[in-house]
């Protein structure tokens, strides 16, 4: 039993997630390095230090109280020395206008759930629930099959946003307390899928083989990131088509379209990949809505 884990937001309210309305709660930790990641801070198990330029009052309170000399005014800018910057939190707790936020803190299953019954209410009235993202809660798997066997508890209804990347025991044993499943598929070509994730999708999609032949295809809704140049190929479409054609029980895919979020990148001091960028046309998000509803799936956007 995980007594503890780490997260690093709690979204309510949440109607993208799941059935109704949700309660998302966001875990840190991710295998994948997905170019177009849109939450990056979700990357890396340990907190995280955003700097937002325009909340910056140019005090250098963080300079000279950072113990490790990263953080410094260069000809008048800010700069953070990543390589040095063991994410202390010093600073973030130094700073008065809140320019530097530490992104992650640590969680026990029973402040977690304090966190989570908060929104019961709207759980019944919505046929709503949780939905465990990030990052991959996979990589927490005791935290997270610790919180879920709490949630089914109390009957509220659960949600798994996953890559579907982790070993078939820790998914087999994730799974059995998980109500449906928001499952990602990225690229059919394993070559590929190492470049743009630097994973291969071997054990994604043996995993999500083995939710369908289990009888569970009907609690897994498949999601699709169409990101121009990468997965909106026709190849790639056709290889994915191809795939979801030999699971049984799926019935929906939702379409998820690329946008630009190069200045969250920033704020971190990340590489961007996807800067350059634009959002998929009209008539490419077509031709996958048509070419997946051929399948015989609902598809939304």
């Amino acid at each position: 039993m995980a007594n503890s884990g780490f997260i690093f937001d709690i979204k309510r309210f949440e109607v993208h997630d799941g059935p109704g309305i949700r309660t998302t709660v966001f875990f840190k930790g991710c295998p994948l390095r997905c170019w177009w990641c849109h939450n990056p801070e979700g990357m890396y198990f340990s907190e995280s230090v955003m700097y937002f330029e325009y909340k910056c009052i140019g005090c250098r309170t963080c300079v000279n109280v950072c113990p490790l000399d990263a953080i410094s005014f260069d000809f008048g800018k800010h700069h953070i020395d990543r390589l040095k910057c063991s994410s202390c939190g010093i600073c973030c707790e130094s700073c008065p206008s809140g320019a530097l936020t530490c992104i992650g803190r640590a969680v026990t299953v029973d402040e977690l759930m304090t966190e989570i019954q908060k929104d019961v209410l709207l759980y019944d009235n919505s046929e709503g629930g949780v939905t465990f993202s990030g990052g991959e809660p996979l990589v927490q798997y005791e935290f997270l099959t610790d919180i879920l066997k709490e949630c089914r508890k109390l009957d509220i209804h659960t949600a798994l946003d996953t890559s579907g990347y982790a070993p078939e025991d820790v998914f087999a044993r994730v799974a059995e307390n998980v109500d449906i499943f928001l499952y990602d598929l990225k690229l059919a070509d394993n070559p590929s899928h190492i470049i743009y994730t630097g994973v291969s999708n071997e054990p994604i999609k043996k995993n999500l083989k083995m939710l369908a032949d289990s009888g569970r295809g009907g609690d897994v809704i498949l999601r699709f990131p169409v990101i121009p140049g990468i997965t909106d190929t026709q190849e790639n479409v056709e290889g994915l088509a191809e795939f979801i054609s030999t699971l049984d029980g799926i019935k929906e895919i939702d379409l998820l379209p690329f946008h630009d979020i190069t200045e969250k990148y920033t704020r971190l001091g990340m590489k961007y990949n996807m800067s350059a960028q634009t959002a998929p046309s009209e008539e490419k998000l077509e031709y996958i809505k048509k070419r997946f509803e051929q399948l015989g799936l609902y598809v939304k956007l």
